[in-house]
């Protein structure tokens, strides 16, 4: 998808849910702290600062998007086993046989 395709799509995706929750733009620019011709910026897929989209997915309760932006740790299986082999899961008593062993030897 080329940047302009883009840019439409986030636009359509914010007038989509404004006009869904009944905002008009001079609301929703009012609630978001921009003005109304930089939200028609920004649904017509012209560019604005990244601050904007979020300040107006922010209005329209739809942050949940920036999940995707998520960095999560991958362990591959062999590193977890590994991992797991270094953390000691039990404590070994010595046996009492041992111990005896021990004592009845007199050099």
């Amino acid at each position: 998808m080329s940047d302009q395709a883009l840019t439409e799509q986030i636009g359509t995706f914010v007038r989509h849910h404004r006009v869904e929750q009944n905002k008009t733009q001079d609301t929703l620019a009012l609630e978001s702290g921009i003005s109304r011709s930089t939200l028609s910026l920004l649904e017509r897929g012209e560019t604005v600062t990244v601050a904007t989209l979020i300040q107006v997915l922010r209005m329209l309760d739809r942050l949940d998007i920036m999940d995707s932006f998520e960095i999560k740790e991958t362990i591959s299986p062999l590193d977890l086993v590994k991992k797991q082999k270094v953390n000691r899961q039990r404590v070994r008593l010595k046996s009492k046989g041992t111990e005896k062993k021990e004592e009845q030897i007199d050099w």
